[in-house]
């Protein structure tokens, strides 16, 4: 760490600085914070680890995939969606005509070097419908838990990476495709989900609307149109026509079902709660592909011939128009001439296509790698394809210079800074939605001094009854009569179990219901009652079905989310590891 510390230390890419990817004691947390305050004392990088619930010392922490809160300090996900999507798979509808989760099971782990096989495995091989819907689903889960919605909140989530890569993998594939943009960085439709949703610091500033897919399709397909938007609502038109206002869920994804398509423009525009325009977004039918086209992108100063530097090569097939075709898959054939050296791209084929000097483009597009050599000089790149006119694109590498035989060129006196987002607000970015009210004390069924383990702001304490159905109750005293309009729950064994639950404000009952599977914490809107005392009672024999069972750790191992006795009857265990309570601001 002290080696990585000293590294990292002058990248502004380099954020905070993690010492695990377990939690780790108090004492390893405080010399991780002394290494950085000796050799990074001014970079102004938080020092933590996943987990770090209980260590009061981190300055940040969190967990792969489970929500955590915290009242201390930032907790997030350290990989908040772990589902893979390969970027030429559009919908079912398209060709190749991927279905949802249709794929081989086993996948390998290269952590383990070993093989895994899964009874469902779908989460890994998904659609760019299904996933970019899955990234709004997951990402909300956190969004609605963030900071303004009460004394514990959750600070979000990351992606372990942003692009794919040949790390470890879990769907048919054999690299991973769980980010928002391909091994080329090429957007798949959850990079502009994640613009939707992430165009703001905490809560919705900027609109934005995105519809997922494309709109070239055959005359007889009906199918359900995604559109994610951080407006209220959203009114859909195919050539003008309206077709209704989108069913919201999950804050930023609204669905129109059973569309019918028609050869046009397809047009989303999202309004607020008076129906004001606030943002809009349009896709036209592509004519037949017709030509090739290439477009250069490298460094703001150029090419360099150092042997190293490399330029990306954009290549797309387009109409007559220049519209890119979104159903594309030509095998396109590249010539390059000295002075450079071709480095290829990747595609699904042979090999992943790797050096090979012919590469398909994927949903009408790819990209490749060209590097240069030590000679400067004009490089000519030609690419064809049987019934597309040929592209050819022409550029020059520069000279660099040198001193005793070393480079003294410096990439970044030469990279554009972007500070569009301007400094981290002064004051707060959210207004508080609902205020929590603070729980003094709490009786219980069973094991009553536990009690306050369910309410100590401690993830990895819980209180549980003794496994009887009689004894799955516990009453919590709020610090004042409140007018309770919302509880969160995270109770062991989230993923897994579900629990049959009443809740009484005093003797009046809020709510009956069966608290469904979760990654982690539950919001359950109650009657608003204004009392002082909030029960929460078990009403039945719990049910044990893992909702995300093709969801693993690396390993190929299921991280546990029972926390307390392992050994109790879950059918008559009642276990909350930690509750909120919650009255909204008027």
């Amino acid at each position: 760490m002290r080696d990585a510390i000293i590294y990292n230390r002058n990248n502004p890419s380099i954020l905070f600085y993690e010492s695990g990817n377990q939690g780790v004691s108090e004492e390893h947390m405080a010399e991780m914070k002394a290494l950085r305050d000796k050799y990074d004392p001014y970079g102004g990088r938080a020092a933590g680890s996943r987990e770090m619930l209980d260590i009061h010392i981190a300055e940040y922490g969190g967990e792969m995939l489970y929500i955590n809160k915290s009242g201390r300090h930032p907790m997030w996900a350290m990989e908040y969606c772990r589902d893979e999507a390969l970027r030429k798979y559009w919908d079912e509808y398209s060709y190749p005509y991927h279905k949802d989760g249709e794929g081989n099971p086993a996948y390998k782990s290269t952590v383990t070097n070993t093989t895994h096989t899964q009874v469902d495995a779908s989460p890994y091989n998904r659609n760019q419908d299904s996933f970019a819907v899955e990234t709004v689903i997951r990402w909300n889960d956190y969004f609605r838990l963030r900071p303004g919605t009460g004394s514990r909140v959750s600070s979000g989530g990351v992606n372990i990476i942003f692009s794919d890569s040949n790390i470890h993998f879990r769907g048919v594939e054999n690299y991973s495709r769980s980010l928002e943009v391909d091994a080329m960085r090429i957007p798949k439709d959850a990079f502009y989900a994640h613009q939707v949703m992430w165009d703001s610091w905490v809560d919705i500033e900027n609109y934005r609307t995105h519809i997922v897919g494309h709109w070239n399709y055959a005359p007889e397909v009906k199918k359900d149109i995604y559109i994610i938007s951080s407006g209220e609502q959203v009114e859909l038109f195919i050539n003008g026509k309206s077709q209704g206002m989108g069913e919201r869920n999950h804050t930023f994804l609204f669905t129109f079902k059973d569309i019918q398509w028609e050869a046009g423009t397809i047009e989303a525009i999202s309004y607020d709660a008076s129906k004001k325009e606030l943002s809009r977004h349009e896709i036209k039918t592509a004519g037949d592909p017709a030509a090739i086209r290439l477009t250069l992108m490298q460094a703001p100063d150029g090419f360099k011939a150092d042997g190293a530097d490399l330029v990306l090569v954009e290549i797309e097939v387009v109409d007559k128009e220049g519209i890119r075709h979104p159903l594309a898959n030509d095998l396109i054939s590249f010539e390059l001439t000295d002075p450079a050296e071709w480095r290829g791209g990747i595609a699904q084929g042979p090999d992943n296509y790797i050096l090979s000097t012919d590469l398909s483009v994927e949903c009408g597009v790819n990209r490749a790698f060209i590097r240069s050599t030590t000679k400067s000089g004009k490089v000519t790149l030609k690419a064809t394809a049987p019934g597309l006119s040929e592209a050819t694109l022409t550029f020059s590498s520069i000279p660099v210079k040198q001193s005793n035989g070393l480079s003294i060129y410096i990439s970044g006196d030469y990279q554009p800074g972007n500070l569009s987002r301007g400094e981290t607000p002064a004051t707060p970015a959210f207004k508080p939605s609902r205020r929590s009210v603070k729980i003094v004390d709490a009786i219980a069924g069973a094991h009553e001094e536990q009690a306050q383990n369910s309410f100590d702001d401690n993830e990895r304490t819980t209180w549980e009854n003794d496994g009887r159905l009689r004894t799955g109750w516990i009453i919590y005293e709020l610090e004042r009569d409140a007018e309770v309009a919302e509880i969160d729950l995270k109770l062991s064994g989230w993923r897994r179990r579900s629990y049959p639950i009443r809740i009484f404000m005093d003797d009046k009952k809020v709510y009956t219901g069966n608290i469904p599977q979760s990654l982690g914490c539950i919001s359950i809107p109650v009657t608003p009652t204004k009392e002082r005392f909030v029960k929460i009672q078990f009403s039945g024999a719990g049910s044990e079905e893992d909702a995300f069972g093709g969801l693993v750790e690396v390993t190929g191992k299921i991280e546990s989310d029972v926390v307390g006795d392992k050994n109790t009857d879950p059918k008559g265990q009642l276990a909350i590891v930690e509750i909120d309570i919650h009255e909204a601001i008027r």
